[in-house]
């Protein structure tokens, strides 16, 4: 059943909108998102929050400093995701145009699995490094840094994920969400963790005299790839992670993005100057993000290195192929788990627990997020992995913490789970093949602890009617420039419609004419279902424009209909 409610508009919020200038149907969007004035919008960079109180910052700026005033070898441990890649990217750039020697290396997710583990620790060790530095992973690694203590190398540990019962033994760890950290923002993603340090690396070298302002202003060159990183990433996007995401956007729009978002952009053919935070997250991200799903995610790092407008574009060629094979797969996937659901009624279980021996593992958690929308529960799919064990990616609703409820399974089962990490939303796992039935069961009971029927009603929150003095191109294009995404969701609207005219295509779309209560006549556009509509619909829908020949026009994007 879906429950279509309108948001909480809080009057006081709405009333300091309006008074501060803004237009009746933009000051209801950001009063029901929490906003109650107009500071709580800016997107200058002067309002970004100041690396402070970001826990271990300036103590890693000091040793980082150190490391390359004598010339140290420092090396990269990436992620294999697009958080992962941007953060890389950003750690190398920055620490380069600082002056220091530095490499990486990225895990081959089918080979070593997820963070700084021993072994990825004795593959670093080959290249004889000084400092191993990770970003967007390692907070969980405490037999990595042993092992890494023990070969003597020290750990610098950049992070974003939630710490489990103890940290690792690194000579230094930055993560908003490690204990005793009282940054106001918990949100940051990992490219935007590593991305806070380099700019207390840079006050550090300021304040040593060992940093020209052609160096410093470098880090704003790295905005593109935090942007794309916090975005891909779906982190909340609280005021600090906004500006970030816009100061990057407007780089980006300019033309200022470095090769490799501009190669992607071209292969998906979108326009830099029209690009917006979806965008990124919907078309660049999982073009890169391919590359760690189905092969070694060092094609996507040195796509967002390279400088060579050619090259940039020769590895971007490659990515979008990687991706269009992912998207293959991702549909044969899960065609297979809706048939295996045939024989089952998700509705009687509070979560989805599912193994085919076909799967692949880089795409387990595109399957997982496909079925938690498809049926608005939690969703864990495994593959097995190339050691035997099942590896698991899981999303989750917003009622269930899953990882969380993954720590509750491995405390009433200690040896169940070999290891777990993640978020609220979204978390990966390893488990034996042959306890896949018990941790099927374990994390069904804990759903069910966790979770009431009413969690399990798929709710979409919408900002009421439009009127057709809202339903313009103007405002459309004033929405598009705002910065949207995950915990500041974009605005969408419902209201009741006649259907004009109704037409198939693309094979799979349909494309309509519809009639408002007013009577006015919109065009509009059913992405994913080629069936007849009833002459009377009630819809959720955006905002959109509608580019052919050169022309512009508005149109509504249907996200729901009833």
């Amino acid at each position: 059943m879906t429950q279509i409610t309108p948001r909480e508009i809080p009057a006081t919020a709405l009333q300091h909108l309006l008074e501060g200038g803004y237009p009746p149907a933009m000051a209801k969007i950001f009063a029901a998102r929490g906003i109650t004035e107009r500071m709580q919008l800016e997107t200058s960079f002067a309002h970004l929050l100041s690396f402070d109180n970001l826990k271990n910052a300036r103590e890693m700026a000091c040793l980082l400093a150190e490391a390359i005033l004598a010339q140290k070898k420092l090396l990269v441990i990436a992620d294999y995701d697009c958080d992962g890649a941007t953060a890389c990217a950003v750690a190398l750039r920055g620490l380069r145009a600082f002056g220091a020697r530095v490499d990486f290396i990225v895990p081959n997710r089918f080979e070593y699995g997820y963070g700084l583990t021993p072994e990825i620790v004795r593959l670093a060790a080959q290249s004889s490094p000084d400092i191993l530095v990770t970003v967007d992973n390692g907070i969980a690694s405490v037999d990595g840094v042993a092992e890494a203590n023990r070969l003597g190398m020290q750990v610098f540990v950049t992070d974003h994920h939630l710490p489990g019962d103890a940290l690792p033994d690194a000579a230094c760890i930055v993560n908003p969400n490690q204990p005793g950290c009282t940054f106001p923002s918990k949100h940051l993603a990992g490219v935007g963790v590593m991305f806070y340090v380099l700019l207390a690396l840079r006050a550090e070298l300021r304040a040593r005299g060992r940093m020209t302002d052609e160096q410093g202003r470098k880090l704003v060159e790295l905005l593109d790839l935090v942007a794309l990183g916090t975005v891909a990433d779906v982190v909340k996007l609280d005021q600090n992670n906004r500006i970030l995401v816009q100061q990057g956007l407007q780089r980006i729009r300019a033309g200022r993005a470095c090769a490799g978002i501009n190669a992607l952009l071209q292969v998906a053919k979108k326009i830099p100057a029209k690009v917006a935070s979806l965008d990124l997250g919907f078309t660049v991200g999982p073009r890169l993000n391919a590359a760690g799903r189905l092969d070694d995610m060092s094609l996507g790092i040195n796509c967002l290195l390279t400088d060579d407008t050619q090259s940039a574009l020769h590895i971007a060629t490659q990515l979008d192929s990687l991706n269009r094979e992912r998207r293959s797969i991702e549909t044969d996937m899960q065609d297979s788990a809706l048939a295996v659901l045939e024989s089952v009624n998700p509705h009687d279980n509070f979560s989805l627990t599912l193994f085919d021996e076909s799967w692949h593992q880089g795409v387990i958690g595109i399957l997982a997020s496909r079925l938690k929308d498809k049926f608005h529960r939690p969703v864990i799919a495994f593959a097995q992995s190339s050691n035997g064990e099942l590896k698991g990616s899981g999303r989750s609703i917003a009622a269930l913490h899953l990882r969380d409820a993954l720590d509750l399974v491995s405390k009433r089962h200690p040896a169940l789970i070999k290891k777990f990490g993640g978020h609220a939303a979204a978390a990966g796992l390893s488990i034996e093949k042959t306890d896949f039935d018990k941790f099927s069961d374990a994390f069904e009971q804990v759903a069910r602890e966790l979770l009431s029927p009413n969690d399990l009603s798929l709710r979409i929150e919408t900002d009421g009617a439009l009127d057709s003095a809202g339903m313009t191109i103007k405002a459309a294009r004033l929405l598009d420039e705002q910065v949207w995404g995950q915990g500041f969701p974009a605005p969408q609207f419902d209201d009741d419609f006649e259907v004009l005219n109704q037409r198939v295509v693309g094979e799979k779309h349909l494309k309509l004419r519809l009639a408002t209560a007013e009577g006015n006549e919109i065009e509009a556009i059913l992405f994913g279902h080629n069936e007849p509509l009833p002459e009377y619909i009630h819809a959720v829908y955006s905002l959109s424009i509608n580019e052919y020949n050169g022309n512009q026009s508005l149109q509504l994007i249907i996200r729901h209909w009833e």
